[in-house]
């Protein structure tokens, strides 16, 4: 008798382990290198589960689910993050709506019109992109030791709901705070002073009449609006996968 319970034990403990450990290789695990914590008894798993990429396209590879809880990451792994948001190619995609619409608005009278002048402005916004994500996602973070990945407020928590404001404002809040390495809190240096650097960078590289403190600012606040706007979106994606997709 007591062998049989041993063996039912035995059992029943395996089937725990395979249930919470997915396999690599599994479709349906939820996007994270450790596992979240255990959601309450009235809360849907899938909620607040992000993929890594929206409409299976955009890279979404920095967003963290709820209640997820990861190690600090490497120096090496804060540049792949960055070269994955730099390089991927739907990164190309939007470099090329970002210098289409440059173009209808003749931000920049020096590269002119036409197909060549697309191509001036097409090379600018890259420039102007992939520093930006150097100095957010990898120069800076590494040298602070802050974590430049987003974690996921959610709609749910331990004492009740977030309502959409609130996730609003965190999602916009990051932008100004965020996670360290030790995993506190701390103003977001990398953001905001990454954006910055990336703007100054780009007297370099513009022409002679565009290098001025407004086109500077104004560049700078063009980065952390993207960014911002990101990290709404980020936040209420998992919302809208459930919604629309049935989180596949």
């Amino acid at each position: 008798m007591v062998l049989c319970l041993s063996a039912v034990q035995a059992s029943a403990q395996e089937g725990d382990n395979r249930e919470n450990h997915p396999s690599p290789g599994d479709k349906n695990a939820p996007f994270a290198t450790t596992l979240p914590d255990a959601p309450s008894a009235n809360q849907d798993p899938s909620e607040g589960q992000q993929t890594k990429r929206i409409l299976g396209i955009i890279p979404n590879f920095r967003a963290v689910s709820v209640d997820t809880r990861l190690p600090p990451q490497t120096p090496k792994e804060k540049f792949v993050g960055f070269a994955q948001d730099s390089f991927d190619y739907s990164s190309f995609i939007w470099i090329g709506a970002l210098a289409g619409l440059s173009e209808l608005n003749n931000s920049t009278p020096e590269f002119r019109q036409g197909a060549a002048g697309f191509g001036r402005y097409y090379w600018h916004s890259f420039a102007d992109q992939a520093d930006e994500n150097l100095w957010v996602e990898f120069l800076l973070p590494v040298a602070t030791r802050q974590d430049p990945r987003y974690y996921t407020l959610g709609r749910r928590t331990a004492n009740g709901h977030n309502g959409p404001l609130k996730r609003a404002g965190y999602a916009v809040s990051r932008l100004f705070i965020t996670r360290t390495d030790s995993g506190g809190n701390t103003f977001n240096l990398s953001e905001v002073g990454g954006a910055g650097a990336a703007g100054a960078i780009s007297n370099l590289y513009y022409p002679s009449r565009e290098r001025t403190w407004t086109k500077t600012y104004q560049l700078w606040l063009l980065n952390v609006s993207l960014d911002g706007a990101t990290f709404v979106f980020r936040e209420f994606w998992p919302d809208i996968n459930r919604a629309i997709f049935h989180g596949k």
